[in-house]
């Protein structure tokens, strides 16, 4: 793993985010002390960025493609106003369970619908548009989420996905497993599409956001 951001940068961070309560810790300390790999999960920095989004933008309707234990889906149906609604799609059997318990245990449990199975094959039957789109699953496959995204998203909407770094796999001189050749591929897209404008943040492993070009 490359250290991209000193370990007492990020312990600044930490101290000066506002921490997970409720429901939201609970899943996410489950999530550390049950999972082989709790670092798949939002972290607090990344979690905190999606809410403020989503409170500046007045979004509504928010789709997540990955939803791993449920923090993700937590933290931003907490955003989101009560007529709010997050989709999430998950396609390990699971996860999804795992995530049901963690939403049916959060008051916000009413504005989260959890959608199991491939998001190839279950995000074209989403009728959108969603005013904010967060990527966090299969990393080979964030160009072909891509493109069924952008159609689908709002005018005013924005895109988060996350690992653009895989722990500096993307860097110079790049790997060559799928999941890296995924990851610049979709970056590649996204910075060539003239329809966007997009930053790509030192934020967790790396945020990119994207949204459509001023007219």
């Amino acid at each position: 793993m490359t250290e991209l951001i000193s370990r007492a940068a990020e312990d600044f961070a930490a101290a000066h985010t506002t921490p997970f309560a409720g429901a939201l810790a609970a899943a996410s300390e489950w999530t550390r002390d049950n999972t082989p790999w709790p670092g798949m999960m939002a972290g607090v920095p990344e979690a905190r960025l999606l809410e403020a989004l989503i409170v500046i933008s007045g979004a509504r309707l928010v789709l997540e493609l990955g939803t791993f234990t449920g923090v993700g889906a937590l933290a931003m149906a907490a955003a989101l106003p009560a007529d709010g609604h997050v989709v999430t799609l998950e396609r390990d059997s699971d996860n999804a369970a795992v995530a049901r318990r963690h939403i049916a245990a959060s008051e916000h449990a009413d504005r989260i619908e959890l959608i199991e199975g491939d998001a190839r094959e279950t995000l074209p039957h989403l009728p959108g548009p969603f005013d904010v789109v967060w990527i966090d699953a299969w990393k080979a496959d964030y160009p072909r989420y891509l493109d069924l995204v952008l159609p689908k998203l709002a005018p005013r909407g924005i895109i988060v996905a996350d690992n653009l770094f895989r722990d500096g796999a993307t860097l110079p001189p790049a790997t060559t497993d799928d999941g890296t050749r995924g990851m610049l591929e979709f970056a590649r897209r996204i910075q060539d599409d003239e329809r966007l404008h997009n930053v790509l943040l030192t934020v967790g492993d790396g945020l990119l956001l994207a949204w459509p070009a001023p007219q």
